[in-house]
């Protein structure tokens, strides 16, 4: 963690929480937790196990210290919305995070719903008088740009999302969040996800209720069409216990975003990639496959109904149908 990531969607880490416990199908084989054990050696982590979520104040100045602009995942060990973070300490985060304009903040979560609940009471001004904790270089002059620059414009806000039950529930909430940016990172994909409620030209869907049965002003349909998302990012699984993800799942999401023009992101196939596009990108010989089929057996390194096969996520690489998808929100403007 700190100022160098080899996340592709990203370029440093911020860790002012560490710590997290599961909510869905997509963390049970959490990166996170598996790197837990090579970091328990440090004092940050000693004694501690992964579902202990702990706060870090000594960390909370780090982005102020970071001169070059870069884009910044904010606790990529753990979720700021856990229900264990008080919502004191992520004043400060957001506090840090406004003094920072030369960063991008990229913030994920699996918990929408305190995600929308925080944000609104961000929303509000008395709020952000109350903020009395001290942050490093902290003054009544960065409250004001809190106070007139609502939602943050560098801090992007999003969901992870591994299937259509989690993108139903997650979705939704964040759109109604008040953010510069809503994202999804459907990573790791496990099964497919229409996204066609949610990426589109929202003026459009304005006009079109404007001029429908219910002849609703512009307020009126302002207030009831949600908006849409501006980043979409899509990733396999990693690691020893890595499940497979079926190739037609991100060719959908990669078809979906080009039709609605909402930029998309294609992370990396992770363990485990089809056959033609692992040979197509050049990244192994045609005998690896026949090496692979009986290291692994044919039940652990050869998915028949998903017509995959287990590489590794160096080989696999992450060119789709051998192209290489790594488009930003910036992109769309």
């Amino acid at each position: 963690m700190g100022e160098n990531s080899r996340i592709e969607w990203t370029d440093a880490t911020w860790n002012p929480v560490t710590g997290c416990t599961k909510v869905s199908q997509g963390c049970k084989n959490c990166y996170a937790e598996r790197d837990w054990a090579r970091l328990v050696h440090l004092p940050a982590y000693q004694g501690r196990k992964f579902t202990d979520v702990a706060c870090h104040p000594e960390r909370i100045d780090q982005p102020l210290r970071w001169n070059r602009p870069r884009r910044v995942f904010v606790n990529s060990m753990s979720d700021l919305f856990h229900e264990s973070v008080p919502d004191s300490f992520i004043d400060r985060v957001f506090v840090v995070m406004a003094m920072c304009p030369r960063h991008t903040f990229q913030i994920l979560t699996k918990r929408p719903a305190r995600m929308l609940a925080y944000m609104r009471r961000l929303d509000y001004p008395s709020r952000l008088t109350g903020i009395r904790e001290r942050v490093i270089g902290y003054t009544d002059a960065h409250q004001k740009i809190l106070l007139t620059s609502l939602p943050i414009a560098n801090v992007w806000l999003g969901v992870s999302v591994e299937d259509q039950a989690t993108a139903d529930e997650r979705i939704p909430l964040l759109l109604q969040t008040p953010a510069a940016v809503r994202w999804i990172s459907a990573e790791p994909l496990l099964g497919p996800i229409g996204l066609s409620r949610w990426v589109f030209d929202r003026e459009k869907a304005i006009s079109d209720c404007m001029n429908g049965p219910s002849a609703c002003n512009w307020d009126q349909a302002d207030s009831v069409v949600p908006y849409p998302l501006d980043w979409v990012v899509a990733g396999g699984e990693s690691g020893p216990k890595a499940r497979p993800t079926h190739p037609d799942w991100f060719r959908s999401l990669r078809d979906q975003c080009k039709a609605a023009g909402v930029p998309f992101l294609f992370k990396q196939w992770g363990e485990w990639s089809p056959q033609e596009d692992t040979l197509l990108h050049g990244k192994i010989d045609a005998r690896l496959i026949e090496k692979a089929h009986i290291y692994y057996g044919t039940a652990a390194g050869f998915c028949p109904a998903e017509g995959v096969f287990r590489f590794g996520k160096k080989a696999a690489g992450r060119l789709l149908d051998g192209m290489l998808h790594d488009e930003y929100p910036e992109d769309a403007k």
